[in-house]
């Protein structure tokens, strides 16, 4: 194996990327990950998800990690202190939810402690192991303050979901991007938010830059953060597409086969593993 040179950060999201496919992480990557802090690699997870909701997986490492949660908008330190925080403006989020929205479609809003919903959706609780961020069902038509970290909606039906990102744009894009995290969800972020320049702002704290990380994504809210790193990598699991949007990066097993750890392994730690 040829080992990769000039490498000292390592970037992951966690869902279809860290994260095995029953959402949690493998003993055999947490070995891994222990073994990369013991050698002084600073670790970063960065992911869609929210930041209480992340920090109850990233514990189970049981090592110092920079976590960068709802795609860029707040950064917690090692310590769990908040470093960097956007929220978007109530009137931003209520003009993007002013359009038709298909009665098939879950919309969530992010807020800081807990995640208010229009219907309970038994898909994305089971995204979480311990419920340590709460969902709250709420009626949009009497809701006051739609401030929020993030909006996201979910839908089996991914045609649906296009709909709803093209009438959104149709009226918000001066403030708003979109991202597909998965071809069943979609997040709006502020303009300004994103997992690629939230990972500079820590690793510039850090004295470190993106050329010295590499990173690991699964889906489109990690397009950026992967062609940014000095070496990016796809998950073998991730959709075709997001392979033909990124065709110059390197393809690895999948999250059902512990794909980060077993790279990391081989091409950062210099160990064997069994394929």
């Amino acid at each position: 194996m040829t080992k990769l040179k000039n490498i000292k950060v390592v970037v992951s999201d966690l869902d279809g990327t860290l994260l095995n496919t029953a959402h949690r992480i493998s003993d055999y990557t947490k070995s891994i990950f222990q073994e990369l802090h013991n050698q002084g690699y600073l670790i970063v997870v960065a992911t869609g998800r929210h930041h209480l909701d992340a920090m109850a997986i990233i514990e189970k490492l049981e090592i110092p990690v920079y976590l960068v949660s709802s795609n860029g908008a707040r950064i917690h330190s090692p310590e769990k202190e908040e470093l960097f925080a956007f929220n978007l403006d109530s009137d931003v989020v209520k003009a993007a939810l002013n359009v038709e929205i298909d009665p098939e479609i879950t919309v969530v809003l992010f807020k800081e402690n807990v995640w208010q919903t229009n219907k309970w959706n038994e898909r994305l609780n089971a995204f979480q192991e311990e419920l340590k961020y709460r969902p709250e069902l709420v009626d949009y038509k009497a809701l006051q303050d739609f401030g929020a970290i993030k909006i996201f909606f979910s839908c089996p039906d991914h045609e649906k979901l296009v709909k709803l990102k093209d009438a959104i744009l149709e009226n918000s894009s001066e403030h708003l991007h979109h991202a597909f995290s998965l071809p069943t969800c979609l997040e709006f972020m502020d303009k300004s938010i994103d997992k690629a320049v939230a990972i500079e702002r820590v690793l510039e704290r850090a004295g470190h830059t993106l050329s010295e990380a590499v990173s690991f994504g699964d889906g489109f809210n990690d397009v950026q953060m992967l062609s940014a790193s000095g070496k990016g990598l796809i998950m073998g699991n991730a959709p075709a597409l997001l392979k033909e949007t990124l065709p110059n990066l390197e393809v690895i097993k999948t999250n059902a086969e512990d794909g980060v750890a077993k790279y990391i392994a081989s091409k950062i730690l210099d160990k064997e593993f069994a394929s």
